[in-house]
């Protein structure tokens, strides 16, 4: 059924596949690898560089909301090209910062094309695109995601000890501007808003027949406020541990290269989950499998909390791993199961705003808890008690998480 599933809808899923992995040039662990040559070239502190950065990941999150929802009103190849274009001219922009307002102005065109929209189109559409098998086209969508994860952690620092910092991101861009137009051509020119997954025409009917809300009537629903602590949960904490690894190094006496190391154990363990969700979300739906989402990162926590040893940090790692893993499927078809498909971009840019934000939100907290004084493990109990408080809300709220029919007329 799989290689059915893509082998009847392989351009759209490749799609998703190469815009996740190109995604990860404006995601938090790929500007981290700069952050020294950066902090050194332009002689500012760890603190200056997070408030730039959330600062810079504030304004990009509001920005998308705006950006975010033309995915609706723009056929998807001109959509895709203009968010090419703006990736482009961020990386190549980057390149020639050598001031603290043009990092801040770099790393917010990052943040806003690359985490932001590129991200933002690829689950979109897929989300949009598929219906009976949209579970699993997102799991292999999202693992270009990690497979960026995986492998671009390795090729840059490779690339640090023998090129300048500058001239590794004016590459990206070229790269960039050479691979993703002509692509993105190939594989989406005749996709519309109104394309769907090949298949059987029940599928499309049950589809149809799912209440679509725009973005004003899910601003004034419930139940929306009720799922943003357990679906925010996950990019907030994930982002607070990745941006001060170093804090977390030191506190537990790990080698300079622990959590790097440990981030293959993250990217394997993000790459099963995705595969593992994939067919759940399919078979259970994502409403079902919600409460469990957050389960696998609250005991990664506990070994925070509780473990000392430098292995501990690939177990820690491979378990935050899970969360991410589940957590890419399971939103990007959440929302979709729950609202619709037809103003979907304008929701999903709502949603990803948001998760933008928490990111920027999570390195202002987890550095003003830091400079109080809490321990990684005192930070680690107080994540774990806003996952609690986030389960207990899902299972309060649990019978409000059932789509709508349309009314027939």
């Amino acid at each position: 059924m799989i290689i059915d599933i893509i082998r009847s809808n392989f351009k759209i899923i490749i799609f998703g596949f190469v815009f996740t992995f190109f995604s990860c040039i404006g995601q938090s662990f790929f500007i981290g690898l700069f952050n020294s040559e950066i902090r050194n070239e332009l002689n500012i502190s760890n603190a200056e560089f997070g408030s730039i950065y959330g600062i810079a990941t504030l304004c990009s999150s509001f920005t998308l909301i705006w950006i975010g929802k033309k995915i609706d009103e723009l056929k998807l190849i001109n959509y895709s090209i203009l968010v090419v274009t703006l990736l482009f001219f961020a990386t190549i922009f980057f390149s020639f910062v050598n001031g603290i307002t043009l990092l801040l102005i770099g790393i917010f065109l990052l943040r806003l094309a690359g985490q932001g929209l590129m991200a933002h189109t690829a689950t979109t559409t897929i989300s949009r695109y598929f219906f009976r098998a949209r579970g699993k086209a997102l799991s292999f969508t999202w693992f270009g995601m990690s497979l960026g994860e995986f492998v671009l952690p390795i090729l840059i620092v490779f690339l640090l000890s023998f090129m300048n910092w500058r001239d590794i991101w004016m590459q990206i861009g070229i790269v960039v501007l050479i691979i993703l137009p002509i692509f993105s051509y190939i594989t989406v020119k005749d996709i519309n808003i109104f394309s769907r997954e090949k298949g059987k025409e029940k599928y499309k009917k049950n589809l149809l027949s799912t209440k679509s809300w725009t973005r004003r009537e899910v601003l004034k629903d419930f139940k929306f406020y009720s799922l943003l602590p357990s679906t925010l949960a996950c990019p907030f904490i994930i982002t607070g541990i990745v941006i001060n690894q170093s804090f977390i190094i030191e506190s537990k006496g790990w080698s300079e290269y622990a959590i790097a190391q440990a981030f293959m154990f993250y990217s394997i363990s993000t790459v099963l989950t995705l595969f593992l969700s994939g067919f759940l979300v399919d078979r259970f739906t994502s409403r079902k499998i919600l409460p469990y989402v957050n389960i696998p990162m609250l005991l990664s926590l506990m070994i925070l909390i509780f473990f000392d040893h430098p292995y501990s940090a690939f177990i820690f790692m491979g378990l935050l791993g899970m969360t991410n893993g589940i957590t890419n499927v399971l939103l990007s078809s959440l929302w979709a199961e729950i609202y619709g498909v037809n103003f979907l971009g304008s929701i999903r840019a709502l949603t990803g705003s948001l998760m933008v934000f928490s990111t920027a939100l999570a390195t202002a907290v987890f550095g003003y808890l830091i400079d109080l004084g809490y321990s990684i493990e005192a930070i680690a109990v107080l994540c774990s008690i806003y996952i609690g408080i986030s389960l207990v809300i899902i299972l309060i709220f649990w019978n409000l998480y059932k789509p709508i029919m349309q009314k027939k007329t």
